[in-house]
């Protein structure tokens, strides 16, 4: 027998029982001549404090004591758990390098993907949660119901900050609550951030005199740098916003949890925006979108968009069901192979956005998808609204008529035939649900 040269099989322990300790579910297929075992044991290893050859000189015990292990594999579903003194407190970019690193360039494995990651209340202490979270349509809003709705004006980016504001304040007066960026308007050339950012509270507070209602915006604040980033979020805050708006995938994990810490210290809500995700949560390698929301939620993000099932994104129903009720719930169980347990102790519920490609006509469906009747809920209608006929009024008339039919229990043809903008909005999609 030769040489003990590799290491791997030593993370591997299927009698092993988790503590107080950090828990990881992977999908994962070994590559070709790799069995699961040894590739479990590369994945515990480069994840912790392995490499791929024996030590001879490195500090046994203390080592052994942080090492991960991979204690159950379940067909091509496996569980790591990391010992707590391996992770930093209140750093998920550091939590990050560990348990979505390195580990997915390794050669043992054909495809991996990190379903979700259960965090023990120890590890939880340090994180604060979002100030409004689930309690936003009534702490912001003063709503008697439990929905937000929003509108992103299309086209994505062309319109001055001018005409941005006054296409903005017909949907307001049309009985929409806020006006939402589309995720790649910050500070262009046509429309400035600054004049965005002005023009728009002017446009909220007439809104606000016409209607009696609460308006906001989620503007954009996603910015090259932190500096810029915290300038951005300070002026908003200056203009009376009670909303700001974060690309917080492409942003990253150390600029949401600078946003986080300055919202609270305005007693901000956050909109979180999850531009380019799909980049690595479709399919099966990469991060599911449960463990982003999860994080998000964790840092202390307010919203965020997790799929209509019947719209234009992608997202499977069974998917967005786990991800939503993992966001508004403090407790919620495992689901095998999709979701594990998680108590979130202190860590306020917050809401899930449904967005991508709704229109009036398939607006009850995605309430009962998400239970509005029961469950808050924020949904942003674009197309669904600009594409109206008969212009931005009238399509956030339709939507606003819409919702109405829903909690009043009528269908929307009963509700079209009292509601002309509805009507022209049936007309032009039915009960379309767009691919």
């Amino acid at each position: 027998m030769g040489k003990k040269i590799e290491w791997y099989l030593d993370f591997v322990n299927l009698e092993y029982r988790p503590r107080d300790e950090i828990i990881a579910l992977y999908y994962f297929e070994p590559r070709e001549g790799v069995s699961k075992e040894e590739a479990a044991g590369r994945i515990a290893s480069e994840s912790s404090v392995g490499t791929w050859t024996t030590l001879p000189g490195m500090p046994e015990e203390r080592i052994r004591k942080l090492m991960a292990k991979a204690f159950d594999i379940d067909g091509n579903f496996l569980k790591v758990a990391y010992p707590l003194e391996l992770w930093e407190e209140e750093s998920i970019p550091q939590l990050m390098t560990g348990v979505a690193g390195n580990i997915f360039g390794m050669k043992a494995v054909e495809s991996l993907k990190l379903l979700d990651v259960k965090l023990p209340e120890s590890y939880l202490e340090g994180f604060k949660g979002a100030i409004y979270g689930r309690d936003a349509p009534q702490k912001i809003f003063r709503k008697r119901h439990n929905l937000i709705t929003s509108t992103v004006i299309k086209p994505k980016v062309g319109y001055t900050a001018e005409e941005h504001a006054e296409i903005g304040f017909q949907i307001m007066r049309g009985g929409i609550d806020c006006i939402k960026d589309d995720e790649n308007l910050t500070d262009q050339s046509f429309n400035k951030f600054e004049d965005r950012v002005r023009l728009m509270a002017k446009v909220r507070d007439k809104a606000e005199e016409e209607t009696g209602e609460v308006k906001d915006a989620f503007i954009n604040v996603t910015a090259p740098n932190l500096r810029e980033l915290e300038r951005r979020i300070k002026l908003i805050h200056e203009y009376g916003f009670r909303y700001f708006m974060i690309d917080v995938v492409i942003s990253g994990f150390t600029a949401v949890q600078t946003a986080t810490d300055l919202a609270k210290d305005y007693e901000m809500a956050i909109h979180a925006h999850r531009a380019m995700h799909a980049a690595f949560t479709r399919k099966n390698h990469g991060i599911s979108m449960l463990v982003v929301a999860k994080l998000m939620k964790i840092m202390g993000v307010d919203q965020i968009h997790i799929g209509t099932v019947v719209g234009k994104l992608e997202g499977r129903k069974e998917e967005v069901a786990a991800i939503k009720e993992m966001l508004l719930r403090r407790n919620v169980d495992e689901i095998p192979h999709l979701r594990l347990d998680q108590d979130f102790h202190h860590i306020k519920g917050i809401l899930p956005v449904a967005s991508g490609g709704l229109h009036p006509g398939i607006l009850p469906d995605v309430f009962d998808i998400y239970n509005l009747r029961r469950d808050p809920l924020v949904i942003q209608v674009g197309g669904g609204v600009l594409g109206h006929p008969d212009g931005p009024y009238a399509g956030a008339k339709a939507v606003r008529d819409a919702i109405d039919a829903y909690f009043d229990g009528v269908s929307l043809e009963r509700k079209a035939e009292e509601s002309p903008e509805l009507r022209r909005a049936l007309e032009k999609w039915g009960h379309l649900k767009p691919v």
